[in-house]
């Protein structure tokens, strides 16, 4: 079965606009992983608008407690992202190549030509005991090179088929996607999958993209949270998972 890691940078953005410490990102984290979320993902970046550094240090602390579920940091490792690494040893940092002040996470890295800046930094991480995930674009003449820089992991960008959802140009996205994993699986790279994915274009993904280990989704369930609580939300995204593991025939699932 796929992952499922929740991103809770919008409950820290929701708290940053008062003084009061609501909403929780600490109970948020508590109650989606007695939800049976799988782990727990945040992007702390430099202006501090989400996550923060004692919230990485919080939820480093709560996840002692959840030995099964795993703690996934992710942001621009040339943006102080590596200090939260070295102070909290994380399961997974996923590097991805935002700029200071970007409005969202809008593309992968560009490889190969990007490949001497990040050697260093998948280099210590991984000294550190940490699993490195690089946020890319679907394209599989990339993820050799991901591989051979030391990348255990790649997490495919999703809003272009998440933006083809439900169009005439959707199946063609999805053979994209469909390709990247295949190439990446190919050199021993296992795919993770975020940005945009939500209760309805979810399981459609994984089924046309069968061994995807993890999936990293905030936005849209922190949305959906207001309608249904944060509890119920993660149940009904985990069904969509079940739903979508169940149609993939088993020879071709990936292993967690």
């Amino acid at each position: 079965m796929t992952a499922l890691s929740v991103n809770l940078n919008k409950v820290a953005l929701v708290r940053n606009t008062r003084t009061l410490g609501i909403p929780s990102v600490l109970r948020a984290a508590t109650l989606v992983l007695e939800a049976g979320a799988d782990g727990i993902t945040v992007h702390p970046r430099p202006d501090g608008r989400h996550v923060r550094g004692e919230d990485v240090r919080e939820l480093a602390a709560l996840l002692k407690h959840w030995p099964a579920c795993e703690f996934n940091i992710e942001g621009n490792p040339f943006h102080r992202l590596l200090d939260y690494v070295r102070e909290v040893r994380p399961h997974q940092c996923t590097f991805v190549p935002d700029e200071s002040g970007a409005f969202t996470s809008d593309h992968g890295w560009d490889l190969p030509r990007d490949r001497e800046r990040l050697r260093p930094v998948i280099d210590e991480a991984r000294s550190l005991g940490v699993r490195v995930s690089l946020f890319m674009d679907p394209l599989p003449e990339a993820m050799e090179h991901a591989r051979a820089l030391g990348a255990d992991r790649v997490e495919l960008y999703t809003e272009p088929y998440a933006k083809a959802y439900g169009t005439p140009k959707q199946d063609e996205e999805l053979a994209r996607y469909r390709r990247a994993a295949e190439a990446a699986q190919r050199v021993g790279l296992g795919v993770n999958a975020g940005h945009d994915l939500n209760r309805d274009n979810l399981a459609a993904f994984l089924i046309a993209v069968p061994g995807v280990e993890e999936v990293s989704i905030g936005h849209a369930l922190i949305a959906d949270a207001l309608e249904f609580g944060l509890p119920d939300t993660v149940r009904k995204y985990l069904a969509e998972i079940r739903r979508a593991g169940a149609a993939v025939p088993y020879a071709l699932r990936g292993s967690r």
